[in-house]
C-alpha cells in the first residue's frame, strides 16, 4: 500500500488524468518543446515524474532504435497507466522517488522534469541527484509548458496533499540549480511557459 501522500493522491487520479488533458494538442506542445532542447536520436533521457506516459511518447518519437528513456515516478498507478499505453522496449520504468534514484553516477545524458518540479519536497536534495546522474555536459529541464500562474491555480484547488506545492518563480528554480553545482543556461517565466535549463559542467 503507498504510503507517501503525494503517491496516494497520484494513484487515486491516475485512471483520470489523461482524460483532463487534450492529449492532441499536449502531444504538439511537448513535441515542440523537445525539438527546441535538441534532443538526439541516441540519448538516454530521465524522464521524472513520468505520470502516465506522454512525455515518454513524445521522448520515443525523436529516439533512435539506440535511444533509451527511463521513466520514474513515485506513484505506481501512474506507471501501471503508462506501461498500458506504451510498451516500446526502449523504456525502462522505476517507482522511485526524484531524490533518491537508484541509477549510476552520470548514466543519462538528459533529465526532464516535466510538471511535477512543485511536488518534490527538498528541491535542493532532487537537484542535487540531478546532478549526479547526468554525464558532465548534459542537460536538465524543469518545464511545465503552461505558465506558472495557472500551474499554481491548478494546484491550490486540488487535493490536500498538492494544494501547497506551488511552483517558485523561475529565477528561484535557477539558484537552487546553480547552488547544486549545474549551470544555468536559459530561464523562460512567462504567461506561456516556464523552462529552466541548466547543464551539468564538464570536469
Amino acid at each position: 500500500m503507498t504510503t507517501n501522500p503525494r503517491a496516494a493522491f497520484f494513484d487515486d487520479i491516475a485512471e483520470r488524468w489523461d482524460g483532463w488533458e487534450d492529449l492532441p494538442g499536449l502531444a504538439l506542445r511537448l513535441g515542440r518543446g523537445l525539438a527546441e532542447f535538441g534532443v538526439a536520436p541516441g540519448e538516454t533521457v530521465l524522464d521524472v515524474g513520468c505520470g502516465t506516459g506522454n512525455l515518454v511518447r513524445a521522448l520515443l518519437e525523436r529516439l533512435s532504435p539506440s535511444g533509451r528513456v527511463i521513466a520514474v515516478d513515485i506513484a505506481p498507478r501512474m506507471i501501471e497507466v503508462a506501461r498500458r499505453k506504451v510498451t516500446d522496449a526502449r523504456v525502462e520504468w522505476r517507482n522511485e522517488e526524484a531524490r533518491a534514484l537508484g541509477l549510476p553516477d552520470g548514466s543519462v545524458d538528459r533529465v526532464i522534469c516535466c510538471a511535477v518540479w512543485p511536488h518534490f519536497d527538498g528541491a535542493a536534495a532532487v537537484a542535487r541527484e540531478m546532478r549526479r546522474v547526468l554525464r558532465p555536459g548534459g542537460s536538465l529541464h524543469v518545464w511545465h509548458p503552461v505558465p506558472r500562474a495557472r500551474v499554481n491555480e491548478i494546484h491550490a484547488s486540488a487535493g490536500e496533499p498538492v494544494r501547497h506545492d506551488m511552483l517558485a518563480p523561475g529565477a528561484e528554480t535557477a539558484a537552487v540549480l546553480e547552488a547544486a553545482g549545474l549551470r544555468v543556461t536559459a530561464v523562460v517565466d512567462d504567461g506561456e511557459r516556464y523552462l529552466v535549463t541548466a547543464v551539468r559542467p564538464a570536469p
